[in-house]
């Protein structure tokens, strides 16, 4: 009898598939895939994501003092993570993929550098900035958090026969 959730699969070879396309799937809000990937893939995902929910809001205003170019020390403000969201956010590079953003279409390079200068993991601030608020929102509406993504079956694939599927973000 076979295995299904090893993916035929060595360990090492199958996390990697695995947090690789979890890392797609959020960064492009849905990947093509066969079922029994899509099912791994969609326990990490949703576990990252309810990471990013937990953490998102735990920042902490700190003040130091910078040189201005008189020379004079001046107060000013950064907000930096706190101590869930930091641990979060280092739990998160550990596993996603670090994807590269890409330039728009007719976007020019100096506004995509403007857009860009004050983001080192943009993955990492998508599931911040964008998922952890829409996804608290839902769970608070609906009454229960999870059930980030579905998956929608298509038809086999032409050779192997596997069931393929959309795995999607809700």
């Amino acid at each position: 009898m076979a295995n299904h959730n090893k993916l035929g699969k060595r360990t090492d070879q199958r996390v990697q598939l695995v947090y690789s396309q979890a890392s797609q799937l959020l960064w492009y809000g849905k990947i093509e895939t066969t079922v029994a990937r899509a099912k791994a893939v969609r326990k990490v995902a949703e576990k990252m994501i309810t990471l990013a929910i937990k953490s998102y809001k735990d920042t902490v205003v700190v003040t130091k003092m910078k040189k201005n170019q008189k020379d004079e020390l001046i107060p000013v403000e950064y907000t930096n993570d706190g101590v869930k969201k930091l641990a979060a956010r280092k739990r998160l590079l550990a596993n996603l993929a670090d994807i590269k953003e890409i330039k728009a279409e007719k976007e020019s390079n100096q506004s995509f550098k403007e857009r860009t200068k004050d983001i080192k993991f943009p993955l990492i601030e998508k599931m911040f900035g964008e998922y952890a608020p829409k996804y608290e929102k839902r769970a608070e509406e609906l009454g229960q958090g999870g059930g980030y993504t579905r998956i929608i079956r298509l038809s086999n694939r032409r050779g192997d026969d596997a069931q393929k599927c959309i795995l999607e973000l809700v």
